[in-house]
């Protein structure tokens, strides 16, 4: 006789270990006892016919099998999470809970003033930000909002171009009275420059060719852009920023934007099912609205 198909609270319990490390932490995490939890990861192994975790003094340690199931339990708890949130639409009334994914910079940075102002007109709308410079899909229903700067191919997706975010070089003002000012693009290389750490495909792309920004030539290298943008407001040295953003910090200092000048740009994405969701359908147009005077302001 086949097993019955394990109850989703095994699967949550099983995401639990494996995001928290051990039976207790994951416990605490799911406010369970830990001989509860022990018996969820018994039960969700007989039914699977797998063992998914080995026992050592040290704790659980996850076997392959494990590691090869969690994103199929993540996405199991994609989609629970995405029901949850589509039940909330139904009353035709602005509330329940929309999750938008961004990019660290846009996430700490840019988007905070925007929810602010949209949770002052709604606030029967809940917010989850998911802060990530990974693309998370919304055909699985990651998130019902995503704010993109590469252009999305997914079918079923409604879009709205934002337009170009402009980058420019900048340093503080504090870097510039010890170092001086680069007076040409080539004087860059003796300067102590802020960048990546891996260059990835989209980077390469966005950088022109002869500009003298690679790794080799890096003071400081991070793939964190938050931690990239505080390098550069510390004065540590001259690295790209967000023209707006930048703008609104008197001592951050632009150079050579006449030709240190790049575009990024930017998409706001749902999907089309969640036209019918009139709390992810406003809070996508004023998102949308805010990112254009954004990516437009001086």
């Amino acid at each position: 006789m086949a097993n019955p198909d394990p109850q989703w609270n095994l699967y949550r319990s099983f995401l639990a270990v494996m995001s928290e490390g051990s039976l207790s932490a994951a416990a605490r995490e799911l406010d369970m006892t830990q001989p509860s939890l022990g018996r969820h990861i018994r039960d969700l192994e007989a039914a699977l016919g797998v063992d998914l975790f080995t026992r050592s003094p040290q704790g659980l340690v996850p076997t392959d099998m494990a590691y090869a199931l969690q994103p199929h339990a993540q996405a199991m708890a994609a989609a629970t999470a995405a029901l949850r949130r589509a039940a909330t639409a139904q009353d035709g009334k602005t509330r329940g809970v929309v999750r938008i994914t961004a990019s660290e910079i846009i996430s700490v940075e840019v988007l905070p003033p925007m929810l602010a102002a949209f949770r002052k007109a709604q606030p029967e709308v809940v917010i989850e930000l998911s802060v990530s410079n990974q693309t998370e899909d919304l055909l699985r229903k990651d998130a019902d909002i995503a704010i993109r700067m590469a252009r999305p191919t997914q079918q079923a997706l409604v879009t709205r171009h934002i337009g170009r975010i402009e980058l420019g070089a900048y340093a503080h003002k504090r870097y510039l009275r010890s170092h001086g000012r680069p007076e040409t693009v080539e004087a860059l290389r003796e300067h102590s420059l802020i960048g990546f750490d891996r260059e990835t495909p989209y980077l390469r792309n966005l950088r022109p060719k002869d500009l003298p920004y690679t790794r080799e030539l890096f003071a400081l290298r991070t793939d964190n852009d938050l931690a990239a943008l505080a390098a550069i407001r510390a004065g540590y040295g001259i690295g790209f920023c967000q023209v707006p953003l930048a703008a609104r910090e008197p001592q951050l200092v632009r150079l050579l934007p006449e030709k240190l000048a790049l575009g990024m740009d930017t998409w706001v994405v749902m999907h089309e099912d969640m036209r019918r969701h009139l709390a992810v359908r406003k809070l996508f147009d004023h998102l949308a609205s805010a990112l254009i005077d954004y990516a437009n302001s001086p």
